[in-house]
């Protein structure tokens, strides 16, 4: 058969991932941080894009404090507040807890450019199609406010507290000094205790070499104080000299390159540093074996002697170097508050201060655009308006996904934020995703690095879906979060006298109907460092 070329017309469908629909999904699942700093990247390279810094937003609290709350019940699922089935969208005719009328601020002008996109958000949201998102175009001249800082976004869909920035000028926190660091302390003790310009260089690219916690770490390319000796062009002599003379800095032990050097240097200070207790330090592998025998057998005193030498040890401060500041944490700012409401229920909304504002500036584009004759000018006009309304829905949509999500993990744990760990109950992406029709890859997106505030704590929302374990009598199933805990709890509760092994929590756990293997305790005992029952037992007797 002979080869030949030739053209055929052929249909198919095929899913397409437009840039707008990778946009969208990209900011699903961007934490609040992240997905500030992505915002400030689009504010930087587009034109059209503007925050939103109005004044009049910290009002809307006072307007709305009537306003009614969907709030998540306990028990029947079903909300108080007029609000029913945690559904914040799908329903005909706009009926989803978020009208125009609430969101007025999202309004966006039909007969923009962003009409014209290739892809719309019903590829990704179908059951948002039945609300109708767009509002009449504003007066000519005017700036239409496409922004998402109009809307307070609570659970009830309505203009709520929050939202305000802090007034700059009475933001203390910029104005507070730093803590000093580690290197700051130790370099004005090297200023006040060497006067030997070659001897202080020494001394600085020693301190280089200290780690937060306080040790001598060489980096890549040193292999102990000889490396530094010939990149410096000085004797060894000098380098051990400055290294002694720094290890009587404070804190004491600081400058160590080993536990063991980091306690002599605690013990000699306090006079403690005789024979035996070096031979006890030479032998610190003996002391996490458990090995009191072989202890004093090396040491030469009896068990007493080595108990009390154990108790000086755990007196001792193994990291001196974290009693300076450092890097200052970031602390978790949850996406989400969760609050109990008066009449009953919960009540669910986002956080404000971590949803950016942004607005697209109709009237700059109407100016700019009626005076470019240049048609790639006008292109490039055009597609810097459509980029900005599709930034504006997508946050829009990103902050609606998260409050039905979490909305629906309310509802669904109930028994967790009225009566703690031990009610958590199994539960799986995929009964969110059904509850809310939505796909489970979608609420996957939504749970990752999203926190929510609750009077328990702040939690990820990943936290709340556990993996089920099943109960003796044929009743619910247990979740595996609540089951550590119970493990936890009877470990905690524990006699000195009565260690228990893998094998009695299991017996105790099958009496409280949770139906557990003895490789599944030891699992999840291990992920919570927890030791064996033997280990727990030669602790115990140490700390008698």
């Amino acid at each position: 058969m002979a080869l030949a070329p030739r053209l055929e017309i052929r249909q198919g469908q095929s899913l397409v991932m437009t840039p707008q629909l990778q946009q969208a999904i990209k900011l699903l699942q961007l934490s609040n941080i992240e997905l500030s700093n992505f915002v400030e990247q689009e504010l930087e390279k587009n034109p059209l894009l503007d925050r939103d810094e109005r004044a009049d937003i910290p009002d809307m609290a006072a307007e709305s404090a009537d306003r009614e709350r969907a709030d998540a019940s306990g028990d029947t699922g079903a909300e108080s507040g007029g609000d029913t089935g945690g559904d914040t969208g799908g329903d005909a005719g706009g009926d989803d807890g978020f009208s125009d009328a609430d969101t007025g601020q999202l309004s966006l002008n039909d007969a923009s450019p962003a009409s014209e996109m290739d892809s719309g958000f019903e590829d990704m949201y179908p059951d948002d199609t039945g609300s109708d998102r767009t509002g009449a175009a504003g007066a000519e001249g005017d700036a239409t406010p496409a922004a998402l800082g109009g809307s307070d976004w609570s659970a009830s869909g309505g203009s709520g507290a929050g939202g305000a920035a802090p007034d700059s000028d009475l933001d203390l926190e910029s104005r507070l000094t730093r803590d000093q660091t580690l290197h700051e302390f130790l370099t004005e003790q090297l200023d006040v205790s060497v006067f030997d310009p070659a001897k202080r260089l020494i001394g600085r690219f020693l301190i280089d070499c200290v780690d937060d916690a306080g040790y001598l770490r060489f980096e890549d390319g040193i292999d102990g104080l000889v490396d530094i000796a010939d990149r410096l062009g000085v004797e060894l002599e000098d380098v051990e000299g400055m290294l002694t003379v720094m290890q009587g800095f404070e804190p004491t032990g600081v400058m160590a390159r080993s536990l063991k050097e980091c306690m002599a240097l605690q013990l000699a200070e306090q006079d403690r540093l005789d024979p035996a207790m070096q031979c006890f330090l030479d032998n610190l592998e003996l002391v996490a074996r458990r090995d009191l025998a072989q202890l004093c057998k090396l040491c030469g005193v009896d068990e007493e002697d080595i108990r009390d030498m154990i108790a000086e040890i755990r007196a001792l401060d193994p990291r001196p170097g974290l009693t300076f500041g450092g890097e200052t944490a970031a602390p978790v700012v949850p996406d989400v508050f969760v609050r109990a409401a008066q009449g009953g229920g919960w009540t669910v909304e986002l956080n404000t201060e971590t949803l950016p504002r942004v607005l697209v500036n109709q009237q700059y584009y109407a100016t700019v655009s009626g005076a470019t004759q240049n048609k790639d000018d006008k292109l490039y006009l055009s597609d810097c308006l459509q980029s900005a309304n599709w930034l504006v829905k997508s946050l829009d949509q990103r902050a609606r996904t998260i409050l039905k999500v979490s909305r629906e993990i309310v509802r669904q744990q109930d028994g967790f934020f009225a009566h703690g760990v031990s009610h958590l109950r199994p539960l799986n992406l995929k009964t969110i995703a059904d509850a809310i029709d939505m796909h489970e890859s979608t609420v996957s997106r939504v749970t990752s690095n999203k926190f929510m505030a609750t009077s328990r704590g702040v939690f990820e929302l990943k936290y709340f879906f556990t993996s089920a374990i099943s109960s003796t009598d044929g009743g619910d199933a247990h979740s595996a979060e609540a089951v550590r805990h119970r493990i936890r709890e009877l470990i905690d509760s524990e006699s000195p006298k009565k260690i228990l092994s893998d094998d009695k929590i299991v017996e105790m756990l099958k009496l409280s109907g949770i139906d557990i293997a003895r490789r599944t305790v030891a699992k999840y005992r291990e992920a919570m460092n927890i030791p064996s029952s033997v280990e727990r037992r030669r602790q115990k007797k140490l700390s008698a």
